[in-house]
């Protein structure tokens, strides 16, 4: 009896998991997930970073950035991959959210303007009356395009936006003629500026182009989540902090056709060629450690004043926007 006990008291003891294969769930919320804007975040998840940092993130992909932020605050979300541009908008609004970690050092979002409205476009005041297509209301492409009608005189209503996705919805949008103009990203932007289908007008895939179009760097994606949640799992932040510096070290050191074999290969959007090409344009956006701060913060600040209200008004505090502590605690391998 004693024998047969202390084999079942093994059995059970064995059926427990241990301390070091307990995985620590995360709901992390995105919006255009297969954008290249996000592209981090599907190498850290392809390569296993995540399960690696003792993590179980379940990823939920919304039609923009806005969807995503909508996520995190009514609590369905833990954490957000999106636009640094948040964190400044929701301060206005009295709600504070905090990046953790730097995906992208410029946006890589293109402006391009349909060809048979190509001719008579000179500069972003002849956006009057188009209807221009955007990742999402409320995302950072909604964000770029209203920032070049206000620094040309426009009001908002001056055009029309659509949200149109960022992959093949927003191809089909352009072979319909559904729209005149459109802010997106690659791979889809190169892919319908090879086809000849677009005027690309304003570039933020390069440093310059990014300063052409703000006046400076701009932040681009980043990890975001509320103090509430920092502060109650720090250890948590940390491990997804980890895996991200891990996946940004990746990219700095793999080819442009390694990354896109490790991608999925809908991502492509059936042109391989075109999406390795694509991928080797995007690579100076992407952020070579995961570290926020410099000109970026108080150039995005400057932009969002420009055309939001709630931003125009409000004080502030830019430090409270962004940490790097955790990418500081970050292994340096």
């Amino acid at each position: 009896m004693r024998r047969l006990l202390a084999c079942l008291a093994l059995i059970a003891f064995a059926a427990i998991p241990s301390a070091a294969s307990a995985q620590t769930r995360v709901r992390l919320a995105v919006g255009g997930k297969p954008a290249m804007f996000y592209l981090p975040l599907t190498v850290v998840e392809r390569l296993g970073y995540f399960k690696d940092a003792g993590l179980d993130v379940e990823i939920s992909d919304f039609p923009g950035g806005a969807r995503a932020l909508q996520a995190l605050m009514g609590g369905s979300a833990d954490v957000v991959a999106g636009a640094f541009d948040h964190t400044i908008q929701m301060q206005a609004k009295g709600q504070r959210i905090v990046g953790v970690v730097e995906l992208g050092q410029f946006p890589g979002f293109v402006l391009g303007v349909l060809k048979n409205r190509a001719a008579g476009y000179r500069s972003p005041a002849d956006l009057k009356g188009m209807k221009i297509g955007i990742t999402a209301p409320g995302s950072s492409t909604h964000f770029m395009v209203k920032y070049l009608m206000a620094q040309a005189g426009l009001k908002e209503d001056d055009a029309s936006f659509i949200g149109i996705g960022a992959g093949p919805s927003a191809v089909a949008a352009v072979e319909r003629g559904e729209i005149d103009a459109l802010v997106n990203v690659d791979p889809m932007m190169s892919m319908l500026e090879n086809k000849d289908a677009i005027k690309v007008v304003a570039d933020t895939r390069t440093l310059d182009g990014t300063r052409t179009v703000f006046g400076g760097a701009y932040p681009a994606a980043v990890v975001y989540v509320t103090p509430a949640y920092m502060q109650a799992n720090a250890g948590t932040v940390q491990s997804l902090t980890n895996a991200f510096v891990r996946g940004l070290r990746w990219i700095q050191t793999h080819s442009p056709e390694e990354i896109a074999n490790a991608m999925p290969p809908e991502y492509a959007l059936g042109d391989q060629a075109n999406y390795i090409r694509s991928i080797k344009n995007s690579m100076p956006i992407f952020s070579p450690d995961g570290r926020l701060g410099g000109e970026g913060p108080e150039v995005a600040l400057k932009v969002l004043s420009r055309f939001d209200p709630d931003v125009a008004k409000a004080s502030i505090d830019l430090a409270a926007t962004y940490t790097d502590s955790f990418v500081d605690k970050a292994p340096a391998k």
